[in-house]
């Protein structure tokens, strides 16, 4: 039998490493040559996108003025970027979550990310379409894009697929009883009226494991209340023009229409510490530089964020995160 390898050794092995390495060179050479340019903004900032579910390790230190945060996204600081007049950008950015490990998961991970002006999210899911096929062609290991299709499935549709019930209209009681019904492991602390957390639920559980097993497939149309930053489209009921990419039943990137407002980016961050609050979880400040920004004339745009690692397990043929990093959260 076989002893586990010393803590002080990387989890991925060397020729995989090169294999990542020769991937995020390909990815960086797709948005050169699409026409959008990288930039480079901070992990550690005094502001951090609010997000109920969200968790920002926070340094404090004496010298300087306040908190600061690890970002959790590049977000907010690639939008004021965009408020000052970038058009088309793009950045590789490890980020920071609490409370984050697993097969698919790190406390830290690379988040790719970008921004386009004047497009909206289904220019966007054009273009991952051909980052995805242009990255997976260039894969020493070939990972099968067969059928060659990209389905777009809304977020009712696929819950009548799959499990053949529309739940957009339903309450949290009835969310509540066909999570019972379908015989759903109810985690401890789920809220009677957390609606969209019984929404989540179901989805996890018997949605997405489903989604993109036989061709990938794009997730679009959420609900009104888990819009995040995007745009809301008044359809009835209305829904929130984001998508989220699945391959093999694993999310890998989230992709908005960008709200635009400040004031109603506002009343959302000021709901999501809401939530907090009332979950028992601590207030964040209101990112005020971000929204100063949108006020001066942040541009109609789209954008994504991409887990490099998460498509690298895919592209490389590997079950765990760990596999594709050299140093994960424990042998940091």
């Amino acid at each position: 039998m076989n002893s586990p390898a010393p803590s002080w050794r990387s989890t991925a092995t060397i020729s995989d490493l090169k294999i990542r390495a020769g991937l995020v060179r390909t990815l960086r050479l797709f948005f050169e040559e699409t026409g959008y340019w990288e930039v480079q903004t901070p992990v550690l900032s005094r502001e951090a996108i609010i997000d109920a579910h969200i968790n920002p390790l926070r340094l404090t230190d004496s010298s300087i003025a306040g908190d600061r945060y690890l970002q959790t996204s590049p977000e907010a600081h690639m939008k004021r970027l965009l408020s000052a007049g970038a058009d088309r950008i793009y950045q590789f950015s490890s980020v920071f979550r609490q409370q984050e490990q697993g097969d698919r998961h790190n406390t830290e991970f690379t988040l790719l990310e970008w921004y386009s002006c004047n497009e909206d999210h289904h220019d966007q899911m054009k273009l991952v379409e051909s980052l995805i096929r242009t990255v997976a062609e260039k894969c020493p290991t070939k990972s099968p894009l067969d059928p060659q299709l990209f389905e777009r499935l809304t977020y009712a549709a696929a819950f009548e697929r799959y499990m053949g019930t529309s739940v957009v209209r339903l309450t949290a009681s009835e969310l509540k009883q066909l999570a019972i019904d379908q015989q759903v492991s109810i985690p401890p602390g789920l809220d009677e009226q957390d609606r969209d957390g019984w929404l989540n639920l179901l989805l996890a559980e018997k949605v997405e494991p489903q989604l993109g097993i036989e061709h990938p497939v794009f997730l679009i149309d959420y609900p009104e209340s888990q819009a995040a930053l995007a745009r809301v489209r008044r359809d009835d009921p209305p829904v929130a023009e984001r998508f989220e990419l699945y391959i093999k039943g694993i999310e890998l990137c989230n992709g908005y229409h960008e709200e635009t407002n400040a004031e109603e980016l506002r009343t959302r961050f000021e709901r999501q510490n809401e939530i907090r609050r009332a979950e028992g979880m601590c207030e964040l400040p209101l990112p005020e530089l971000f929204l100063e920004a949108t006020e001066a004339g942040y541009p109609a745009s789209a954008g994504v964020a991409l887990g490099v690692e998460r498509l690298l397990m895919w592209l490389m043929k590997k079950a765990t995160l760990p596999e594709v990093v050299a140093f994960p959260y424990e042998r940091a």
